[in-house]
C-alpha cells in the first residue's frame, strides 16, 4: 500500500489531505481509490459532450470534479476543471479533447491501482 501512496504523491496526489479526510483510515482510501477510478462519470461524460447534452455533461463533471478534490486525485481534478468552468459559463468549447486527457489519467490511476501492494 506505501508503494501506491508514494506513486500517486509522485504523480501529484495529495495523499495526505485525503488521509486526513479519511481519518487516517488507509485502507478505506485505498478501497475508495477504487470505486472513483471506476465512477460511472468517466463513461457518461464524454456520452453527454458527444449528444450535445450540456446540462447533463456539467453534471457528470461537477460530480467528479468533488469526488476528485475529495479523494486528492489533484491531476484528475486539475484536468476536470478545465471541463466544468467552460461548461458552468455556458461556452462549451471543444471539450472532447480534454475529456480524453481526463479518461487517460483516470487509465493512469487504474494502473497504479492494479500494481502489486
Amino acid at each position: 500500500m506505501e508503494e501506491l501512496f508514494d506513486s500517486l504523491k509522485n504523480w501529484g496526489c495529495d495523499v495526505d489531505g485525503a488521509l486526513a479526510r479519511f481519518i487516517g483510515d488507509r485502507e478505506l482510501y485505498r478501497s475508495c481509490l477504487h470505486t472513483a477510478a471506476g465512477d460511472q462519470n468517466f463513461e457518461l461524460l464524454p456520452e453527454a459532450l458527444r449528444a450535445g447534452e450540456m446540462g447533463r455533461a456539467f453534471e457528470c463533471a461537477h460530480t467528479l470534479k468533488g469526488m476528485l478534490a475529495n479523494m486528492g486525485l489533484i491531476p484528475l481534478y486539475d484536468i476536470v476543471v478545465r471541463i466544468v468552468e467552460p461548461l458552468r459559463a455556458g461556452e462549451p468549447a471543444e471539450l472532447l479533447p480534454v475529456c480524453d486527457e481526463l479518461l487517460a489519467a483516470r487509465d493512469r490511476l487504474n494502473t497504479l491501482l492494479k500494481e502489486p501492494a
